[in-house]
């Protein structure tokens, strides 16, 4: 447990140190500053804006904003849906994957519009090099964007007054992925290559085997490994919180993640930029205070959770240990634990600490089997999901939750005391707060009744690969994950269906859109109030009441929705395991 510790404190530890400067530098970027990129990328951004005709000075309304950010993530989808169904007719298809089936397409093109990489194929059989780069790279960079525009449009809102405009979308999203992740992706690839992530348009090799095995009457010879442009797609998807893995097991794929440096590096990447914009949110907002308390909210939750799922990790399977397999920690096995669904070179702790990592933002890539992890472990996942990804969160998208979070604990505040609430000079009235409740209580409504509808379905049962507990966990977590724009996989699960594909291809659209428009109004309204100056009245948004009035609206939206059905699925999946153990008869009785 002491390694679980030092791993999580060091991996913190690295990302703020590394997010201090970077969110200074995305806090000058989003202002419209000169950076010291500006020499190279300037003249690029300008021939940009001139290809396309957009007036940099013109500003947009909320509406306009939010038009503009629809039409172009509707364009996105269109495009992809395009190169995934007629992929046969394009070139870079060497080995002939064939086109996508129309309901897989649908859900895959959804999926990387709305930033889940939500995945229902394996990447290496079914797309080309030209759909992974044209078609899913690109989506990385431009849907991770997305996220950023909306937030930047909700720290205008907090910070100017007596206006409508919020800014340009079209400079927002430029700015955004020219000097802050095309940047940043580009040294990261370069550093996964020189660890050994390939990066090649060659789609496979042919490796000779050490020992040759029949197959019926035919001999095998040599194994046929897949190769592709893996670098460029593995560091995009860490650094923007996308997470669709080039090959089917994700960071599992020693391709994709060789070393254990690459572990931790990739694990430090999904959490670095949702970090730094938290700095980048001191400074824009010129609330440092509050972005203290932010900061130290998210920790509150983060620290506790990852050291629960580390610890439950380690904790040996009862089903395992009954045939006399060693699991306790030793020197032989990294570190021991629960190894099922887990590389011996990537081990528990550092399982359990990428898993945390990938649900508390909405990464959602994967070192491991998360269906083979313990069912608290799991379940740790699940809650770090439902609470609306607001720790850490995904780029962009998981502060502007936060902020909405809270507002709402500053309405509490006030109605406390019975004052009016305010949230750095701005008072909180009405409209503000029918705004947060709608993105706070949209996900939960997508998710348990997304999961009710499986669960009554035939066909949604039918998909499921484990009776009882376990399965129904599959159900709760295959339409929890969309639903946040998460995108990780429970496994065994069949999601590959009409069925699924069209539920959690709403569950994404749902979930991400219906997030981002009633903030976006909200960041309207602001915008036209005045600045209110500080009075007796105010609640002080950078002390610990705030926090723990934060933390408490945090888990209370969670636990009051969520808890029922965590109850039904890992804590009753953990009491049948160990149950199992201790008192067969028992679990006999209550198995379904």
């Amino acid at each position: 447990m002491n390694n679980a510790v030092f791993l999580t404190l060091a991996v913190l530890a690295a990302t703020f140190l590394l997010a201090l400067p970077l969110g200074r530098y995305a806090a000058r970027v989003f202002a419209g500053e000169r950076v010291w990129t500006s020499p190279l990328l300037a003249p690029l951004e300008r021939a940009l804006y001139r290809l396309a005709g957009i007036n940099t000075a013109a500003e947009m309304n909320w509406k306009e904003y939010a038009v503009a950010l629809l039409l172009f993530n509707f364009v996105g989808f269109l495009a992809l849906y395009a190169i995934l169904r007629f992929q046969p007719l394009l070139p870079l298809d060497p080995l002939g994957l064939g086109a996508v089936a129309p309901g897989s397409a649908f859900n895959t093109a959804v999926s990387f519009v709305t930033n889940t990489n939500w995945q229902d194929y394996a990447g290496e059989t079914t797309l080309g090099p030209l759909a992974q780069m044209l078609g899913l790279t690109v989506q990385n960079f431009l849907s991770a964007a997305t996220g950023v525009t909306l937030l930047l449009p909700l720290i205008r809102g907090l910070v100017r007054h007596e206006t409508d405009r919020l800014g340009n979308y079209w400079v927002d999203l430029t700015r955004t992925v020219l000097y802050l992740l095309l940047p940043l992706s580009l040294l990261v690839a370069l550093l996964l290559v020189v660890q050994g992530v390939p990066d090649t348009l060659t789609a496979l090799v042919r490796a000779h085997l050490v020992f040759p095995f029949h197959e019926g009457a035919r001999l095998i010879r040599h194994q046929a490994i897949a190769l592709g442009p893996v670098a460029s797609q593995e560091s995009i998807k860490l650094l923007g919180n996308n997470g669709g893995g080039f090959f089917n097991v994700n960071s599992a794929h020693p391709f994709e993640n060789p070393t254990a440096l690459t572990n931790g590096l990739e694990t430090l990447l999904m959490l670095l930029l949702p970090a730094s914009l938290l700095v980048a949110f001191a400074r824009l907002a010129r609330a440092p205070g509050t972005a203290v308390a932010l900061v130290v909210t998210t920790l509150l939750f983060f620290v506790p959770l990852a050291l629960l799922s580390a610890h439950e990790e380690l904790t040996p399977n009862p089903r395992i240990a009954a045939l006399h397999v060693a699991q306790r920690p030793s020197p032989r096995l990294a570190g021991g634990g629960n190894l099922v669904g887990a590389d011996d070179r990537v081990g528990a702790v550092a399982c359990a600490l990428f898993a945390t990592a990938a649900t508390a933002t909405s990464t959602g890539a994967a070192d491991c089997s998360y269906d083979s992890m313990m069912p608290i472990a799991g379940g740790v996942n699940l809650f770090l999901m439902q609470l609306g990804e607001v720790i850490f969160g995904g780029i962009g998208t998981g502060l502007a939750s936060l902020l909405a979070f809270a507002i709402f604990a500053v309405f509490l505040g006030g109605l406390m005391v019975g004052r009016t609430p305010e949230f750095l000079g701005k008072k909180i009235e009405t409209f503000e707060m029918k705004m947060v409740s709608l993105s706070i209580l949209v996900m939960p409504l997508v998710v348990l009744a997304g999961t009710a509808i499986a669960v009554l379905s035939p066909t949604g049962r039918a998909a499921i690969g484990n009776p009882g507990a376990h399965g129904f966990s599959e159900i709760l977590y295959a339409v929890t994950s969309p639903g946040n724009n998460n995108g990780s996989a429970f496994g065994g699960l069949d999601a590959a269906t009409r069925f699924y594909n069209v539920l959690t291809g709403v569950a994404m659209l749902v979930g991400r859109y219906w997030v981002y428009l009633p903030l976006l109004a909200m960041a309207g309204a602001l915008a036209r109030k005045k600045s209110i100056p500080v009075g007796a009245g105010t609640l002080p948004t950078h002390t610990l009441t705030f926090v723990f009035l934060l933390s408490g609206g945090i888990l209370l939206i969670g636990a009051l929705n969520f808890i029922p059905a965590l109850v039904l699925g890992p804590v009753a999946d953990q009491i049948v395991l160990f149950a199992h153990h201790a008192t067969p008869s028992l679990v006999r009785g209550i198995q379904p």
